[in-house]
């Protein structure tokens, strides 16, 4: 099934908010995140309930993109138990009840990730000061929805390829290591 995210999904920003010591909630901002959309940093609350706090509380499944600058990237947010909030940074995607069983939403940010997506997107973005990319375009991107044991599948090999290229870093590493004994035992 070929659609668009307007069809399937509800899209609206994060938040802004002006973060405090001490708080309840959690204001996710691009600095919590590496370019592959994993968390890098512990989180702490940062920010106190309010109305506006609470109409922009994250739920589990939700996917958070980052449409500005030059980090776009696609995160699943999963709530660890402690409310977060997402800052403007993000586009909040949520889909729609009747589409939840039909696509997993750590499918769509397999998606929004791929680079054949990110070029599209990244062309279509609007450049001011900070390169941007709206939510119209977001919402008119097309994606094709696979059937859940196709998205299961595309989803572990997404997982092993990424196991496999970090096995192949620390080979690298390895070998370097090696060599440069293997150098170094040959001056002695």
């Amino acid at each position: 099934m070929k659609t668009t995210l307007n069809h399937i999904t509800t899209i609206q920003t994060g938040l802004f908010a002006k973060p405090v010591s001490k708080g309840e909630i959690v204001y996710l901002q691009v600095k919590h995140f590496d370019e592959n959309g994993q968390l890098n940093s512990v989180l702490h609350p940062d920010l106190l309930p309010d109305n506006s706090t609470q109409r922009h509380l994250l739920k589990s499944g939700d996917v958070l993109f980052a449409a500005k600058g030059t980090k776009n990237f696609a995160a699943l947010y999963e709530n660890k138990n402690l409310p977060a909030v997402a800052s403007t940074s993000f586009f909040v995607i949520r889909l729609q009840e009747t589409f939840q069983n039909k696509l997993m939403p750590q499918f769509l940010v397999w998606f929004l990730s791929h680079p054949t997506t990110q070029s599209h997107l990244k062309g279509e973005a609007q450049a001011t000061n900070i390169a941007s990319i709206s939510k119209a375009v977001l919402s008119n991107l097309e994606i094709s929805i696979p059937p859940l044991t196709t998205q299961t599948s595309i989803l572990k090999i997404a997982r092993l390829l990424i196991e496999e290229k970090k096995l192949a870093q620390e080979i690298d590493a390895l070998r370097d290591k090696q060599i440069q004994q293997q150098i170094i035992n040959a001056i002695k």
